[in-house]
């Protein structure tokens, strides 16, 4: 089966998942429910909770715990589209080909309805609390989470991002970038693999490697983002290009060019699965996974 059927078929089954704990769209609080709905069925490819399920099952993992895990790292990644999306922000009006949240549910609904999806993420996690209370790697998960989407994490990284972007091209740097998207992008990637190696009982050395690999995956798929913002269409992205520029942003492709850009993407890929080869077990899908990820078209 071809990697899209693959990924295609795992995307539906997370969907189904999703569903499970998205929330009841009732009572005087109903419209940033359904604007919270509207933005986690807006779809994509589930790609964050693939990569914890996937590394869960490479170290042979059993608890039904991931399952609250895989929802609540989708949710907090929906949180951060919505909010990036805002005026303050990237200003978008379309996402994977649909109206952003803000555009249909107005900006003060969109802060909402971003707000609520990342407390919700937690309330989903806790939950896994409930279902193995004694077991300890539920708390390190949870931790991980907390650490890897906040001012260490993602929203660090998106706060360094916005101030460099206020103070001008002159202010960017190799080190500022690598920082930003180490935090900005990696984080999340970061945290769904280390999440699934921990909860699957994975050895402290195989859960640094683990981090190793996601961080460089999370590298290579931001410097593919800035060079699919160059070279795309918006009828393959579902959004606009040159959003970039627009926003007067610096980037890997501004720093560096094209080809270096698309050079550094795949040694970065190599890297990746090198490591990845170096855990032993079965791999294939994950290996295929990674390559489509940092590989893709959109």
């Amino acid at each position: 089966m071809k990697i899209e059927q693959e990924i295609a078929v795992r995307t539906e089954q997370i969907n189904a998942l999703l569903e499970r704990y998205l929330p009841k769209e009732e009572g005087f609080q109903k419209t940033v429910l359904e604007a919270m709905n509207y933005s986690v069925r807006a779809g994509g490819k589930r790609l964050r909770p693939m990569l914890m399920q996937e590394t869960f099952r490479l170290f042979q993992g059993t608890t039904e715990a991931v399952e609250a895990f895989m929802a609540a790292i989708e949710l907090i990644h929906t949180y951060s589209l919505v909010h990036d999306d805002l005026p303050a922000m990237d200003n978008d009006e379309y996402r994977r080909g649909k109206k952003t949240t803000h555009a249909v549910y107005g900006e003060a609904m969109g802060i909402l309805a971003g707000d609520a999806l990342l407390n919700y993420a937690f309330e989903t996690a806790s939950t896994a609390f409930e279902r193995e209370p004694d077991n300890p790697a539920i708390g390190r998960a949870f931790g991980i989470l907390a650490a890897k989407s906040g001012v260490y994490g993602m929203v660090g990284g998106q706060a360094a991002d916005v101030e460099a972007g206020e103070a001008g091209d002159i202010t960017m740097t190799g080190e500022l970038l690598d920082f930003i998207y180490r935090l900005k992008t990696g984080a999340l990637l970061e945290a769904s693999m280390t999440i699934g190696a921990v909860l699957a009982g994975a050895s402290q050395k195989q859960q640094e490697v683990i981090e190793q690999i996601a961080a460089k995956v999370g590298m290579a798929f931001q410097i593919q983002d800035d060079i699919l913002d160059v070279t795309g269409t918006q009828e393959v992205l579902g959004k606009p290009i040159g959003s970039d520029e627009k926003n007067h942003k610096v980037t890997f492709v501004t720093l560096k060019g094209i080809e270096n850009s698309q050079n550094e993407v795949q040694r970065l890929s190599e890297e990746a699965i090198e490591l990845l080869l170096g855990l032993g077990g079965e791999t294939d899908f994950l290996q295929r996974l990674i390559q489509y990820l940092i590989h893709r078209e959109k």
